[in-house]
């Protein structure tokens, strides 16, 4: 233990690391959280991290008491820190507490909603698993809007209106899931606007049951700032391990690290982990 905790301090901090040698970022970040149990805190922290789409170079992740604005506020501050050249953040209904931040720092920046989750916050309103009247909007909803290209805003109005007037003319509830669709389409589908911008979370996912299949054994950590070491740490292992299970179009990243795709070509990769480096101002 004595060994692997020399180990880990020694290792740089994975922020500056990305300030100090990556710059081939695409710019299409996937931004998720995963709740860590530390000893002294009664609820579980969130640890929030960012995936670049196309490198799945994880650039910044931090350890914080809550999904709250000041949290993200404090995240992108270290991607401007780090002049991440960010176009689009793709995540799932934190849209609240997130964009605010995003826009104080990037207000060129767009947001694209994880269609899963906002189906799956639908499937859960309606009970569509344990109650059978609305299986059949939640289909129509699942096929009509978010499986069938649109080809104006105009037309995709219309299929909305068709809707309500077959399916919701008599329910409220069904009323409010289309109008909250018809509001929030342009979070809904801005990846239509950004190439190789994705329209769900289902990257930074998989990224989350490999963390959680790493922590099972751990069952939690002694202090905070344990927590964050060990967290480091994974990050940085995960940045220099060699992708494997990349499949379509990622499938030419299967051998490669994505530390070593978003990394400064000039860059000196082998001595990168041995150098010293101050810890990013918080």
């Amino acid at each position: 233990m004595r060994k692997a905790v020399k180990e880990m301090n020694g290792l740089p901090d994975n922020t500056w690391l990305t300030n100090k040698y990556c710059n081939r970022f695409c710019g299409i970040l996937i931004v998720d959280g995963k709740h860590i149990k530390v000893k002294g805190f009664k609820k579980k922290l969130p640890f929030i991290y960012c995936i670049d789409y196309l490198t799945h170079d994880i650039p910044v992740g931090i350890l914080v008491p809550s999904e709250s604005y000041q949290v993200f506020l404090k995240l992108f501050r270290l991607l401007k820190t780090i002049n991440y050249p960010l176009q689009v953040v793709v995540c799932d209904d934190v849209v609240s507490a997130l964009k605010p931040a995003l826009l104080h720092y990037f207000p060129k920046a767009k947001v694209q909603l994880c269609q899963n989750h906002y189906l799956e916050n639908i499937r859960q309103k309606l009970k569509v698993r344990t109650v059978e009247n609305h299986v059949k909007f939640f289909n129509t909803i699942q096929t009509h809007i978010f499986k069938e290209e649109h080809h104006s805003k105009k037309e995709f109005n219309n299929v909305l209106h068709h809707l309500i007037k077959s399916h919701a003319k008599k329910d409220i509830l069904r009323q409010q899931i289309v109008m909250d669709i018809y509001h929030r389409q342009k979070e809904l589908f801005q990846y239509k606007t950004i190439a190789n911008c994705p329209k769900t979370t289902n990257l930074i996912e998989l990224y989350n049951s490999h963390i959680q299949s790493r922590l099972k054994s751990i069952k939690g950590f002694k202090s905070f700032k344990n927590a964050e070491r060990w967290l480091n740490a994974y990050l940085i292992r995960r940045r220099t391990k060699s992708l494997t299970d990349c499949r379509g179009k990622f499938k030419k990243l299967n051998g490669k690290n994505s530390l070593e795709l978003s990394i400064k070509k000039q860059a000196n990769w082998p001595e990168i982990l041995g150098v010293k480096a101050p810890k990013m101002k918080r």
